[in-house]
């Protein structure tokens, strides 16, 4: 992956591993995403995936994780561009981007 994406995933993601870790242990977490069968949200999958690439060294990380890192990117930016007006502190919105590691309040 082009060093440019990897920049990319580090700014796009916010979140610290323990942060986002913490995070998806919430209900709100659990609570938001797309779910296939009744089961996990895409969304709350992808956090556990960012959590191990997070603690992982960039040197160790395989095509699997870069492809991940990229989906995560593309999220994040669409994600992003749909910004409800008003207070999103406790949006479902909000909610949806943390589970991507992304805490839109976060400076």
């Amino acid at each position: 992956m082009a060093d440019e994406e990897t920049e990319e995933f580090e700014d796009l993601v916010n979140m610290t591993a323990g942060e986002l870790e913490k995070w998806l242990a919430t209900e709100e977490s659990k609570s938001v995403g797309q779910k296939d069968g009744g089961g996990e949200s895409t969304g709350h999958a992808s956090g556990r995936r960012i959590v191990e690439i997070l603690r992982s060294r960039r040197d160790d990380l395989d095509d699997d994780d870069r492809s991940h890192m990229r989906k995560v990117n593309g999220y994040i930016r669409r994600h992003l561009a749909q910004r409800p007006s008003g207070d999103v502190a406790d949006s479902r919105w909000r909610h949806s981007l943390m589970n991507w590691g992304h805490d839109p309040l976060k400076g």
